[in-house]
Formats: C-alpha cells, sequence, structure tokens
C-alpha cells in the first residue's frame, strides 16, 4: 500500500510540475508604434486560442492521468482479489471491466468537453 501512495504521490507532483511548467505565459512584443493596435489585436487573440488550448489541456490531462490512476488501482484489487479467491474469478473480472469502462466513459465526456472549449467557445 505504501507503495502505491508513494508512486501515486510521485506522479502527482510530477503532472503539476509540467502544468506550472507549461502555464509561464509568453509576451509578445509590437513591432512599431504604428503597428501597436494591430499588434495588440493579434495579441488578443492569441491569448484567447492560447488560454482556450491551454484550459482544454488541463481538463484532458487531469482527466486521463485521475483515470490512469483509478484504474490502475482497480487492476491492482482485482489481482489481489483473484489471487485470494480463483472461484470468483469470472464475478471479479465482470466488474472490473464494468468499472472500466465507467472510468474511460469519464475520461471520453473530458474530451468532448476540451473540444468544445476549443471549437465552440
Amino acid at each position: 500500500m505504501k507503495v502505491i501512495s508513494k508512486v501515486t504521490k510521485k506522479g502527482i507532483l510530477a503532472v503539476l510540475m509540467l502544468m506550472i511548467l507549461f502555464a509561464i505565459p509568453t509576451t509578445v512584443y509590437a513591432a512599431g508604434n504604428g503597428e501597436a493596435e494591430v499588434a495588440a489585436q493579434a495579441e488578443e487573440e492569441n491569448d484567447s486560442v492560447g488560454d482556450k488550448a491551454m484550459a482544454a489541456a488541463i481538463a484532458v490531462g487531469l482527466a486521463a492521468a485521475g483515470g490512469a490512476i483509478g484504474m490502475g488501482m482497480s487492476i491492482a484489487k482485482s489481482v489481489d482479489g483473484i489471487s485470494r479467491q480463483p472461484e470468483a474469478e469470472g464475478k471479479i473480472r465482470t466488474t472490473l471491466m464494468l468499472g472500466l469502462v465507467f472510468v474511460e466513459t469519464a475520461i471520453i465526456y473530458a474530451l468532448v468537453v476540451a473540444i468544445l472549449i476549443i471549437f465552440v467557445m
């Protein structure tokens, strides 16, 4: 149990560090005085697109990370249960597959939301 929690903590820390790294804003400078308004409009449009992309990436990334952790834990517990009671293998496997389908469906919903963020909003 302690090994899973250490791995989970390290994985969550790595995901958070990557999110911070990619969230560092970049600055666009205007080329000259006459082009300041055009550059400001282009910067505003780029910021909007960048914000949408960042929101979509965070939504899918968190859903995938959470789903992967949940799937890994459920698979580990089902293998443990099968090893303790081999006669219940069929019921455990059926329940495991149903649970994995529900977790994967939640991840797909996050992908749909990310696509809506990018193309609709």
